[in-house]
């Protein structure tokens, strides 16, 4: 038993960091030097209602309890201990969707995801209202789209918020949001850090003649920096995380972040030059900017740092659900031949007999689009994999097709920033399940982007570690430290982690294969027109 780590869950000074993700929820208690000693989880899956994808709010209880419950039942066997008191707490989630309240604080739809690409008529008037990129799943394209489609809701609306922001509120009773969360649900001016007073001026003269009650920012949380105050577990709130009834009420509760923010923090990527990519089961890249760009880019979205620097961010909606379908069917294979499985081995062979593939894949194209693709301009999706009778075909080609598949949109966007933008970047980190194979995923985004890849050991503790370090962030930053000079100096000390640079033939034939990919989606837009 670690005798350091129970003392500082016992005196009440463990920082407890839980995370929403969008298959899995994750719970990490860290110490006073920021390192993990805990961790809790529980796995969920969103529902396609009425066409839209969605987590019922029983679903997010349920969830929270349940990850917080296991975090409880692993300190109990690492430290046989019980947790009373927590020096803070950070909540994170997927960023962006549509979560709208009555003043009954009743949600008046269904949670309306991310995922959802139904918004494309609302995203394209406010981006052209707002010479500005509005991209589809942000909380504004969401309200938009229901005023336009007339939905009763609307009229009843008191608050709207994100998922991270409706469970903070719930556990603290206040309506706020971290910077990084609110630049997705609208556009933030960098000189107020607060949201955008022309264009919430402008939306208020839009939607003027509906007689709505409320104007934007009446519906809005109140937007917090990182490290200013966002109040303190209330007594149901204690009881809604805890269900035990060990966990006692007043512990600090920094704001609430998107998985963006969250995921800037944990692999050191909030200073400016410095840029991180997450790669599950959707992928963004997220890159500090020194200066603006030199105009709005429908690809690329502007949103900030967990402390307001700006940031452009490229976001796909897909990124390994295809590819782990593919090795579901491998696994199953090997139990029908009666062979133990283990899915580390599974991935691990799978993943490095890719790299014996040809650069380009010899030829072959897989498109994962399980939903809709906006940068690539796809409503939905359709997994597809495309090749011709001469094209290469074997085991190595087709896993490192679907490899390069899984960020083809991610250099995309990319391409925009290095090549149109010469934007410059110092180090880019990569972090999420895309990386868990040692040097494969790395190594295959290296050569797409054209660009050293960092991987750090702790990048695999993912966005609870990093809410976690914002919430260590309120209550341990005695230094007045900025952020980033907080997590240089207080959490990461130097550790820039394995790096990998791509080889010209792997670049050249990342290219080759992304020219294919690009003449084919031809094919993908036939597919989504005529299969249903």
């Amino acid at each position: 038993m670690n005798s350091e780590a129970k003392s500082t869950i016992d005196s009440g000074k463990a920082i407890l960091g839980i995370e929403f993700g969008s298959t899995r929820i994750k719970a990490v208690l860290i110490d006073q030097n920021n390192n993990p000693i805990a961790q809790g989880s529980h796995e969920w899956e969103n529902q396609l209602i009425d066409g839209l994808w969605t987590y019922s709010i029983e679903a997010i209880w349920n969830g929270l309890q349940n990850c917080y419950a296991d975090l409880r039942s692993n300190v109990k066997k690492l430290y046989d201990t019980e947790i009373e008191l927590l020096g803070a707490i950070g909540i994170s989630a997927m960023m962006h969707g549509y979560m709208p309240f009555n003043k009954k604080q009743e949600i008046l739809v269904p949670f309306r995801t991310w995922r959802n690409t139904n918004t494309a008529k609302a995203a394209a008037e406010l981006s052209e209202l707002f010479v500005y990129n509005i991209p589809l799943r942000w909380s504004i394209s969401h309200l938009y789209q229901a005023i336009l489609d007339k939905e009763e809701h609307v009229r009843d609306i008191d608050f709207i918020t994100t998922l991270a922001g409706y469970i903070h509120w719930q556990i603290t009773g206040k309506k706020v949001l971290g910077i990084g969360d609110a630049s997705g649900m609208l556009p933030i001016d960098p000189e107020t850090k607060n949201y955008s007073a022309d264009m919430t001026a402008k939306f208020n003269s839009l939607i003027a003649d509906k007689g709505y009650a409320w104007k934007l920012t009446d519906i809005l949380p109140e937007i917090l920096l990182a490290g200013e105050n966002a109040g303190f577990l209330t007594e149901e709130g204690a009881k809604r995380l805890d269900i035990s009834g060990h966990l006692k009420a007043g512990i600090p509760v920094c704001p609430p972040e998107g998985d963006a923010g969250t995921g800037m923090v944990a692999t050191n990527a909030v200073k400016v030059r410095t840029g991180n990519v997450s790669a599950g089961t959707s992928s963004f890249s997220m890159i500090v900017l020194e200066k603006d760009l030199s105009k709005p880019y429908e690809m690329i979205d502007m949103v900030t740092t967990p402390d307001g620097s700006p940031v452009a961010m490229v976001h796909c909606n897909n990124c390994t659900s295809d590819l782990n379908a593919w090795v579901n069917i491998f696994k199953e294979y090997q139990e029908l031949l009666g062979i133990p499985v283990d899915m580390n081995e599974i991935y691990g062979k799978l993943y490095n007999n890719a790299l014996k593939g040809d650069t380009d894949c010899g030829g072959l194209i897989a498109y994962n689009y399980f939903s809709g693709e906006p940068v690539t301009g796809l409503s939905e999706g359709r997994p597809l994999f495309v090749r011709s009778a001469n094209d290469k075909f074997n085991l190595a080609n087709f896993m490192r097709s679907h490899l390069y598949a899984s960020i083809c949109v991610l250099k995309i966007g990319n391409d925009i920033l290095f090549k149109d933008e010469q934007v410059k970047v110092d180090r880019i980190t990569g972090h999420g399940g895309l990386f868990k194979t040692k040097g494969v995923g790395q190594r295959i985004l290296a050569a797409a982007i054209n660009s050293p890849i960092s991987v750090m050991e702790t990048a695999g503790e993912g966005g609870a570690w990093g809410i976690a370090l914002l919430a260590s962030y309120l209550v341990n930053n005695n230094s007045q430290l900025s952020l980033a000079d907080f997590l240089e100096y207080k959490v990461f000390t130097g550790e820039s982690g394995v790096e990998i640079s791509p080889t010209e033939e792997e670049v050249a034939g990342f290219n080759k294969y992304i020219e294919n990919y690009r003449n084919c989606l031809a094919i993908e837009e036939a597919a989504v027109n005529v299969k249903k």
